[in-house]
Formats: structure tokens, sequence, C-alpha cells
């Protein structure tokens, strides 16, 4: 283990944040939790509750939120909704563009992007552009763009839920590899409580706006974790308690 990760092992920390928007919407009241080094934390809660609020201030995008928000590794991994792919681009090109704008020498991004594109299963679909792929491809290539970077800390913004439940399990599935192989600390929003516990280390529920977290699971199962697990009666009931908590949390 490296000596930072012995000095800190908190990846983000959120304090007491609460953020009221210029327009006087309130979208978070009073947000404290952490997530630590080797964790997968997600976050559940109705639409509109505040839980890309959380992710947008975690990754600095968005700022004006009292309280206090510590990121301990400013590399940071973010994984949009949409894949954001430049069409202009090859996929080895898409994957190589973060490590471009951070300066890195060419010959060593381009030893990373083969590195992820290894990882991700997309190395033989490396000289094909993004519209040659499929969906599930392209976020793919989308979370080995930020994987080039080694990011201590991802952020995912519900970066499945445009995809069929077929290819959403597969990378579930993919991703959960990743994160056994590559251990960085993650912060995952979703609206799937399947794909929650199936993913997390714990799982947090937050309420109807003003968004405040309201419930904390842990997730019990071992990593890697199989695919028959979400036919497993102990992952079924978690799933259930969430679901309790979810319907609290909408009133």
């Amino acid at each position: 283990m490296a000596p930072d990760e012995l000095a800190d092992p908190v990846a983000l920390r959120f304090d007491g944040v609460s953020m009221v928007f210029p327009d006087g919407t309130r979208a978070l009241d009073d947000v404290s939790f952490e997530v630590r080094r080797g964790e997968f934390v997600t976050i559940i809660g109705p639409s509109g509750c505040g839980k890309s609020t959380v992710l947008r201030l975690a990754s600095g995008l968005l700022d004006g939120a009292s309280g206090t928000i510590t990121v301990a590794d400013e590399n940071l991994g973010y994984v949009f909704q949409d894949p954001t792919l430049l069409p202009w681009r090859t996929v080895r090109r898409n994957v190589e563009l973060f490590a471009e704008l951070h300066g890195m020498a060419k010959p060593e991004r381009a030893r990373r992007a083969g590195e992820v594109l290894d990882l991700v299963g997309l190395e033989v679909f490396a000289d094909r552009y993004p519209r040659q792929l499929s969906g599930g491809m392209r976020m793919r290539a989308s979370l080995a763009r930020s994987l080039a970077l080694k990011p201590g800390l991802f952020l995912f913004d519900e970066p499945f839920g445009s995809l069929d439940e077929i290819t959403r399990e597969h990378l579930n599935e993919e991703l959960a590899r990743l994160f056994v192989s590559e251990r960085f600390a993650a912060l995952f929003i979703t609206h799937s409580i399947y794909e929650a516990v199936f993913l997390s280390t714990r799982v947090l529920v937050m309420s109807a706006r003003p968004g405040r977290l309201v419930a904390s699971f842990e997730v019990p199962f071992e990593q890697p974790r199989p695919a028959a697990l979400r036919f497993d009666a102990a992952f079924t009931a978690l799933a259930g308690q969430l679901s309790a908590a979810l319907r609290e949390a909408h009133t």
C-alpha cells in the first residue's frame, strides 16, 4: 500500500454540506458521508433529490455549497450518463484524450491506452470510430478513457441508465471486476436498486429534495460477485430493504 493511502484512507468526505442554487432551490441539506479507499459507495434516491449535485460538487464542476468537501486525490475519474466520445477520433484516440489533456507524453499515453483497452475488452476495436460501436461498447470506451489516468477516486453519474437490461448487467459485472483489480474508491449514482446492491460495498439512501441522507446499508457479499448472486435469497432480501427505504424517502 502506498504511503499516502496509509496516511489518509478517506478518498472523499462531505461534512455538513448544503447547497442552495441562485434561484432559491435548496438541493442538499446537511449531507455528511465519506468514501474510503477500496470502497464502492452508491447513492440512490428519488429523481431530483440532488444525487448528481453531490457528484458535481465532489468533482469541482459545481461550487457554492456550505459545509466542507474534502477530496484526497486530485486525480479523479468521472463517467457521465452519456459516453461523450469525440466522433472524429478513433476509440484509441478517445481513450488517450484525458491523458493528452493532462500533458502526458505520447508514448506513455499510448501504452496506458493499450492497457485499459485490454482491461475493458475493446483492444480489437481500438481503430474504430464511436459510430461503429454499440451503446455498451461506447460506455466501456468512456470508462477506459478515465482509467488511463489511474484515478484514485471514480465518480459515476448513472453511466448505464440508458442501456438495455442485459447489456447493463454485463457492464455491471465488468465494472465489478475492474473495481476488484484496480481498487479505486468509487461514488456511483443510480436509480436501480439491483445495480446498487450488485456493485456496492455500501449503499446510501437520499430523501426527496432537499436531499438528505436518510439510511445507509452495508453490502456483505464478497468480491468478485458472480452473475448468479442476483438470484440469491440474501441479495433479494437486501434489495427489498433498500426498496422499502427508498419508498419511505419519497414521502
